[in-house]
């Protein structure tokens, strides 16, 4: 069956700012490139923005469109509180979890711009891992220190729990919520987009190593604390910022929609 139609009266793009319509665009480019990396579950799970203009307004998804069918003008503006703003498509409406989840985040992190959450097979694999993210490898040393850990608390649908979510991540901009998925967020789209990739790729990484049932090397702590202090911000680049014109690039190629 395919999605809904998006039901738009006045075209988006005349609506808003253009600094609300790159957020979109780029956002709805977020969505396409999970896709086309292996990190969507159908339409469940999601990814939001802040809007430059308005530190209180975000965007998110419309619940029943697949991630490669996004578009900058299917995306929902809510504000802190929950409140729909913008709705193009009015059959369509957002996901509760979304609200309670990235709400949450955005209200109490003005650092962060953008919050991504997903339930890849081997995400959820390591949040239900006592040992938690394991640092056997470079790419998993970048979150030696940096990962929070939040527990499982049935679906989120509970706007009780945002606080202890808040608070659990704390400073950090990567979580693992326990029994659950992934969480990342950064101070752009593309910042964020990049923690996620390879935050799921140490995940991958992990439960390929455990399945070799072999003894595993692991660095000094001396190392592993070296590797970690070269991803921090300041230290060689803002991660996501260089690759992303070429992420834009690529999908423009395989399929421009969703700078619609």
């Amino acid at each position: 069956m395919n999605a809904p139609v998006i039901d738009i009266v006045t075209p988006v793009r005349d609506t808003v700012s253009a600094n609300e319509w790159a957020t979109r665009v780029n956002l709805a480019a977020c969505y396409r490139l999970m896709h086309e990396f292996g990190m969507t579950e159908l339409i469940s799970n999601h990814i939001t923005a802040r809007l430059p203009e308005n530190a209180n307004h975000f965007l998110v998804n419309p619940y029943g469109p697949l991630y490669n069918q996004m578009t900058a003008s299917c995306l929902i503006k809510l504000d802190i509180d929950g409140n729909v703003l913008l709705n193009p498509n009015r059959e369509l409406k957002h996901s509760p979890s979304g609200y309670v989840i990235h709400g949450a985040i955005h209200a109490a992190r003005h650092d962060v711009d953008c919050v991504i959450h997903t339930h890849t097979l081997a995400g959820m694999a390591v949040s239900a891992m006592k040992c938690g993210l394991l640092p056997i490898a470079q790419i998993s040393m970048r979150w030696s220190k940096g990962v929070s850990y939040h527990d499982y608390e049935s679906i989120a649908s509970n706007v009780d729990e945002q606080q202890r979510l808040v608070a659990d991540l704390g400073e950090n901009n990567a979580m693992i919520l326990r029994n659950h998925g992934l969480l990342t967020c950064g101070a752009s789209i593309a910042e964020c987009f990049n923690s996620m990739y390879w935050l799921k790729r140490a995940c991958d990484l992990q439960v390929m190593m455990m399945s070799c049932q072999t003894e595993t090397v692991v660095p000094s702590q001396n190392i592993i604390d070296k590797t970690w202090n070269s991803y921090q911000p300041g230290v060689r680049r803002r991660w996501g910022e260089l690759e992303w014109p070429a992420l834009l690039q690529e999908l423009d190629r395989i399929d421009a929609g969703y700078r619609n």
